[in-house]
């Protein structure tokens, strides 16, 4: 029986299922032995950013990404998670001009994931909640708390054979607001890394907040890298070396997830020497353009960040962990945000080939 792709949405296939039975290659963006991935769904900003969304654009020709650095929101949402309140700017990432206050040194945190926002958030100039405002977030959140603790693994496992048949490996998975999980909800979320078949978490959490995320990751043998931004004065955030390094001092299953982007705008210096002396604890670096002495995000090509370097030491080196693009600056006019990423994708093939 002939089946159109009219007819498969109706019967509910998923992508992955689609691509299989009219031969779509799968995509490989595995380049000189290193593998490129991207941050999905905050690159895709105003767009749409399900599941199988995110798949879809995977596995356009022009794209082929076969790993991820994967929000768990998609994820849970795609098998009936309520969604929180007062999510600002899901699931895509940064307005035309950029990431904005967070890439001065912030990060997400409780209110990305509809959580209440923190003193730290007030003081990047968020205007403050309403009283009404607090207990929808609060509600939203114990909602969803009560939708995780409820869940077998099951569900989550059936979500990875499908990537996984499509070509794409779920490498990496975020949590947003993870600093103020429950020991519950932190059990719950390093059991879904593992059902997606990841080999790290990661967040952007204060590091004092570490020693307690760094106990989890022990007890199940998980990774977790934190996300460096810009700021190298608060002792709180992950701009420095310093902070990375007290992190690790808690636990060895403490890491790194260096974003040389800011890194290098912020600090004056590529983090490759860095990166060698500790890639045993590096769990993927974000690649994206930027110009020095804290400047702009700028197109690929155009800034000052040490791509190139990066991704020749990574190929040189044979470092397994994740080059994943994380792309901030505006998109042209008369271009689009998948037709930027698959410059960047070209960008990283072109270097490392």
């Amino acid at each position: 029986m002939d089946v159109t792709r009219r007819e498969l949405a109706v019967l509910g296939l998923g992508a992955a299922a689609t691509g299989r039975l009219f031969g779509a290659a799968k995509p490989n963006s595995k380049f000189g032995g290193v593998q490129v991935g991207a941050n999905v769904p905050y690159i895709f900003r105003g767009m749409p950013g399900g599941a199988d969304d995110i798949l879809k654009y995977c596995l356009d020709p022009a794209i082929s990404l076969s790993a991820l650095e994967l929000r768990s929101r998609p994820v849970e949402e795609s098998l009936g998670a309520p969604a929180p309140a007062g999510r600002p700017g899901f699931p895509g990432g940064p307005p035309a001009g950029g990431r904005g206050g967070a890439a001065a040194g912030g990060g997400a945190s409780g209110a990305a994931a509809g959580g209440v926002p923190t003193g730290a958030q007030l003081s990047r100039g968020r205007p403050p909640l309403t009283p009404e405002q607090v207990a929808e977030r609060k509600a939203a959140a114990e909602a969803l708390r009560t939708w995780r603790l409820s869940q077998s693994m099951n569900g989550f496992r059936d979500f990875r054979k499908k990537y996984n048949d499509a070509g794409v490996l779920i490498q990496v998975v975020k949590f947003d607001g993870v600093e103020a999980f429950t020991d519950d909800e932190l059990e719950y979320a390093f059991q879904l890394a593992h059902a997606l078949g990841a080999h790290a978490v990661s967040c952007e959490i204060p590091v004092s907040t570490t020693k307690r995320m760094g106990a989890f990751a022990e007890k199940h043998k998980l990774m977790v890298g934190y996300h460096g931004h810009g700021n190298i004065t608060d002792p709180e955030a992950f701009g420095s070396l310093a902070s990375w390094e007290r992190a690790m001092s808690y636990s060895k299953y403490n890491g790194a997830n260096v974003d040389i982007g800011h890194f290098h705008a912020a600090n004056g210096f590529s983090p490759a020497k860095w990166i060698q002396q500790n890639h045993a604890r590096v769990t993927h670096v974000h690649l994206k353009d930027r110009k020095a002495n804290n400047g702009p995000n700028a197109p690929w090509g155009e800034g000052d960040t040490p791509i190139k370097e990066i991704l020749q030491m990574m190929k040189r080196e044979k470092y397994t962990f994740q080059a994943t693009i994380e792309m901030e600056h505006a998109v042209p006019a008369g271009s689009s945000v998948l037709a930027e990423l698959a410059k960047c994708v070209q960008y990283c093939r072109d270097i490392l080939a």
